[in-house]
């Protein structure tokens, strides 16, 4: 659905309440990763709808009730075009791959108007596709700030719808190299929880019974004396879902303030707000085409040189690419 009067996108949520759902902006907050403030606001605007009719916040949702969400698009503001290199692994007429570094936010917002991946890649000219409004042009998924790596980006409007509903499908397989604190229980585990904002904190994301589905696949690759790497496999995008995921574990990423993995750096050299995850391997189909994509990010020299501390001396990693010498890349399945 469009604003035509601004050329921008309002976003259409459609949910079906489980059984036991709480109040209806307590559902609404949880699900789509809103404050109960917006979630309040969107029902009291008359963009909730309930089985067609409106209801108030404090209503509770029947088990299998339809819900539909329509959020508009946030205050128009213009977004910069600025010349910010980019490492671009992967392009050609309907899509890019971008190795996004650690520290950079993929898209404005407020505080981070500028310096974004969207404010790149506008300053490098060409299309992008419109499909998420100013502020996201192109973009198809995310990463968080201090999280590096692949990232999707659509040069039209065909690609982008063509890429998200295989993403929605599961069709895009997204795997990252992390670093964890202490070991996993087995070589490979599965963590299948839903994940929404911290009902206790805002700015976390928290498991939640009444959050959006969300499913990791953890592999351990070498195990040192502190920590575990390993490759995670996204079955579903959440907001800071391996960080969450590894969290509830008890093995939280090393260098992760936000969730408890943020201590001993002496033992694990990483520099201040960094974390040790990285988006390292990308398979898609060309949404025009249909050929099969593959793009491989190396750890970033920050991540490597992290790695060879906890590896030993003998592990410098001068002359091999630590990932294929650990394996990350074996498993095609």
């Amino acid at each position: 659905m469009s604003d035509a009067g601004a050329g921008r996108t309002v976003t259409r949520h459609e949910l079906v309440a489980p059984p036991g759902a709480p109040r209806l902006d307590l559902y609404i907050a949880g699900a789509l990763e809103l404050s109960r403030t917006q979630a309040a606001t969107l029902i009291a605007n008359g963009q909730v709808r309930v089985a067609g009719r409106s209801e108030r916040a404090s209503y509770r949702p029947s088990a299998g009730e339809r819900i539909v969400v329509e959020i508009p698009p946030p205050a128009g503001r213009e977004v910069a075009a600025e010349s910010i290199p980019l490492a671009v692994l992967y392009e050609d007429d309907e899509v890019l791959v971008v190795d996004k570094p650690a520290g950079m936010v993929v898209h404005p917002a407020p505080g981070n108007w500028s310096g974004t991946l969207v404010n790149a890649l506008k300053g490098r000219g060409g299309p992008l596709s419109e499909v998420g409004g100013d502020e996201r042009e192109g973009i198809v998924h995310r990463l968080d700030k201090e999280t590096s790596g692949l990232l999707l980006v659509a040069k039209s409007d065909r690609a982008h719808r063509m890429l998200g509903a295989a993403m929605s499908r599961r069709e895009i397989v997204r795997r990252y190299a992390a670093l964890c604190w202490g070991h996993l229980d087995a070589d490979r585990v599965t963590v299948d929880k839903p994940i929404a904002r911290d009902p206790r904190d805002r700015k976390r994301m928290a498991i939640v019974n009444t959050g959006r589905a969300a499913r990791t696949d953890f592999v351990r690759l070498a195990r040192f004396d502190s920590v575990d790497l390993l490759r995670a496999h996204l079955h579903t995008g959440r907001t800071h879902q391996i960080r969450v995921h590894l969290s509830t574990l008890g093995h939280p990423v090393v260098g992760d303030d936000t969730y408890g993995g943020g201590g001993g750096r002496r033992l694990v050299p990483l520099p201040s707000k960094r974390h040790f995850l990285h988006a390292a391997w990308l398979r898609f189909r060309h949404p025009v085409s249909g050929a099969p994509v593959e793009v491989r990010s190396p750890l970033p020299p920050e991540l490597v040189k992290a790695l060879a501390a906890v590896a030993g001396a003998d592990d410098s990693f001068v002359d091999i690419d630590p990932l294929e010498h650990f394996g990350f890349f074996r498993d095609t399945a």
